[in-house]
């Protein structure tokens, strides 16, 4: 047994004797009594001798909580200063450049909102995930909760999908008035992660920068896929046909079949082949991000006008082709439908995320910031629920699941069909701003990415190299091209459409996080200037947490596992790795 020793009113040296035997004579209750006090509050308050009037002393034999455990919960709960966070953002050797405004900022958002989304991940969200065998793994947590069991495989959400976007836009709405807030206090790169620094200690911090990783290079491998299958298409428009082993990943879980759906060209499973597309264009766009956000913020304002003009165009004339029955039924799948349609679509909306990513670079960014987000939101809203409720209305809803290219699609197959001919030069143009969407989307999320490596390094939790910044071009070099190797090699070998949930998930938890943060913030930091506080109190935080843990239950059980498997990992290198290195750690 350890011995424990307090002499109340003695020397420092004589208070940190903890674990030796002490003979002391004790002389009165009173002593007594407050010995005891000193003794078990010690620890957590050094202090503590200079409530007794008197020294006293006493004898005790106890075991002393180590003080390692104690050291610990103080680092993992220790919190940044607000100031401070601003402080280092501004030293010479790793402030980044202050380039941006609103509009650049809004159309950065839309870059990333109006991306993959709207162009691939739709079909998935209105068709589902139909399977054979009901599975526990395939099946959504609210529905294991609510039905006792497992059903077959994730609901589509149907015509229904706009219904499904209307729940997503409310929830962004609620999270962005949440993020808006704390990036106008908090004008820091990192996002979420710096956030949570500040608001809710360093574990959480590290939990959330360690989502954001996986949400943004998982993200990202997707849409460099959903890019090389629209390349596919725009080929086969022009009447080009190469070897499909260089336009599709290396492994095909579900085969590779030609665009009429009928003949396989490759079957499930590993082949000889790398999706050379994907790869380039991660490459390429990885070089454009290391020149420098300016160079960025240009090329993806133009690319944005580009998709806009596209979508518009596919909503302007898909309404000549609705037919009214495609409608019928509404709700397929009821309201497990609607709500999985939602937690699939989802992701896309980290688009406004990356606004707040990218504060530290804005000019004004308590101004800036907050209209970027909610011009975002608002802006893309609307946008998809006009593709969501053209796209069912021209084609069977059912048609739509598993394509990997669903509004092109459409186009192509009813430009087929009589008085169809005039939608053929539709889709080429459609075509071309879907491929832009995906340009942009990339672009906007490897930024992201290298920016939350870049700012988790600066606070000493990722290697010191990720927060170097180039000389010339004042961007982290280092921390862009290293995710852009990560992301670019795995979207040559492998299809990662599945791992879009895995996207889903980290997206949700980081929005419960911040709203969470502002929670916080307002108690611990009441007095603080906020260039935007979100109305109605705590209120609107609390409806944001609600409305993404139900989304988060609308995704399957499989999805959770992988999640939690991955976090399990990265408190594992915090333990080892990153808690020593933080300026908290005390040894």
């Amino acid at each position: 047994m350890l011995f424990l020793a307090y002499y109340l009113g003695g020397t420092s040296k004589e208070r940190e004797t903890a674990g030796s035997l002490a003979t002391l004579g004790m002389t009165n209750q009173k002593g007594k009594d407050e010995a005891q006090k000193a003794m078990f509050l010690g620890p957590f308050f050094p202090n503590i001798d200079q409530t007794c009037s008197t020294p006293h002393k006493i004898t005790l034999r106890l075991q002393s909580p180590p003080m390692r455990n104690v050291h610990l919960a103080r680092q993992i709960f220790a919190t940044k200063s607000i100031d401070k966070l601003i402080h280092e953002s501004e030293r010479p050797e790793s402030a980044l450049k202050k380039t941006l405004g609103p509009v650049s900022l809004t159309a950065l958002g839309i870059g990333a909102v109006i991306g993959s989304g709207i162009f691939t991940v739709i079909g998935t969200a209105i068709g589902g995930n139909p399977s054979k065998l009901a599975d526990w793994k395939g099946s959504p947590i609210i529905d294991l909760i609510l039905h006792h069991g497992a059903v077959a495989g994730r609901p589509g959400a149907g015509p229904a999908l706009a219904i499904s976007l209307v729940l997503v836009a409310i929830v962004c709405g609620l999270t962005g008035l949440c993020y808006a807030e704390l990036a106008s206090m908090i004008p820091i790169a990192g996002s979420a992660y710096t956030y949570t620094y500040a608001t809710l200690g360093e574990l959480i911090a590290w939990i959330i920068g360690w989502d954001l990783i996986l949400e943004y290079a998982f993200s990202n491998m997707s849409v460099s896929v959903g890019f090389a299958a629209h390349i596919v298409d725009l080929l086969d428009w022009l009447g080009i046909h190469l070897n499909p082993k260089w336009l599709s990943p290396a492994y095909l879980p579900l085969g590779l079949q030609d665009l009429s759906g009928k003949v396989d060209i490759f079957p499930p499973g590993w082949h000889f082949g790398f999706d050379i597309p994907a790869f380039i264009i991660v490459l390429l766009l990885t070089v454009v991000l290391v020149r420098g956000i300016r160079e960025s913020a240009r090329t993806n304002n133009i690319m944005v006008l580009i998709k806009l003009a596209a979508i518009l165009i596919f909503i302007f004339f898909g309404l000549s082709f609705i037919h009214p029955d495609n409608y019928h039924p509404f709700s397929p799948n009821g309201f497990s439908g609607v709500l999985a349609g939602g937690s699939i679509i989802f992701f896309t909306y980290i688009g406004f995320d990356s606004v707040s990513t990218a504060s530290e670079e804005c000019k004004n960014p308590r101004r800036d910031v907050p209209i970027g987000i909610i011009a975002t939101l608002v802006v893309c809203t609307i946008l998809y629920i006009g593709v969501a409720a053209v796209l069912t209305g021209m084609v069977p809803w059912r048609s739509i699941a598993g394509d990997g290219a669903p509004v092109v699609d459409a186009l192509k197959r009813v430009s087929l069909t009589p008085g169809g001919h005039r939608l053929h030069w539709v889709r080429l143009f459609v075509l071309l701003g879907a491929i832009v969407g995906m340009i942009s989307s990339i672009l906007v999320f490897q930024l992201g990415q290298a920016r939350v490596w870049f700012a988790m390094s600066r606070d000493k939790l990722l290697p010191d190299v990720f927060s170097r910044v180039h000389p010339k071009f004042r961007t982290p070099a280092f921390a862009t091209w290293v995710a852009g190797i990560l992301v670019a090699i795995p979207s040559g070998l492998f299809d990662v459409g599945t791992f879009a949930e895995m996207s889903n998930i980290g997206t949700l938890f980081a929005f419960v996080l911040v709203s969470i943060g502002v929670i916080v913030l307002r108690a611990k930091d009441p007095t603080r200037h906020r260039g935007f506080r979100v109305p109605f109190g705590p209120v609107i935080p609390i409806l944001s947490t609600f409305f993404c843990v139900l989304l988060m239950a609308g995704l399957p059980a499989i999805t959770w596992v992988r999640f939690f498997l991955w976090l399990v990992i990265g408190l594992v290198v915090y333990y080892f790795y990153s808690r020593k290195r933080s300026e908290f750690y005390k040894g």
